[in-house]
């Protein structure tokens, strides 16, 4: 009698979704909804934890100095998607802070300018 074939262990990938959904498992949602985007800079308000999981102590390390969504997912080699689960974590912890980015200055007043225009034509 023939043994049936096993199928061949799979390798671990290192952005496989198996260790996406290890990354968020035994995470508690937040009371309050947490507004990221790819640009939202985050800076982080502690020291990692010796308890703390490596991609989290890990984001907590390189944030010492603002850094984006996007670049923190860069660094870590994670989707978007998955980095903002975990910073989400953090921020619902008080590791890390997010700001805002830097907004892009709106067009002054048109009047003003015209204003200014002409009193500069008038000296």
């Amino acid at each position: 009698m023939k043994e049936p074939k096993r199928a061949k262990p799979r390798p671990w990938e290192e952005g496989g979704p198996d260790r996406l959904y290890l990354l968020a498992d035994d995470r508690n949602p937040p009371e309050e909804p947490v507004s990221l985007d790819v640009v939202t800079l985050i800076v982080s308000r502690s020291e990692a934890g010796s308890g703390m999981e490596p991609e989290r102590a890990s984001i907590v390390g390189i944030c010492g100095y603002p850094l984006s969504v996007a670049e923190i997912s860069a660094y870590l080699r994670l989707p978007v998607s998955a980095v903002i689960v975990l910073l989400t974590d953090l921020l619902t912890s008080g590791h890390v802070e997010a700001r805002a980015s830097i907004p892009a200055r709106s067009m002054p007043d048109v009047e003003l300018l015209e204003a200014v225009m002409h009193g500069l034509q008038n000296l």
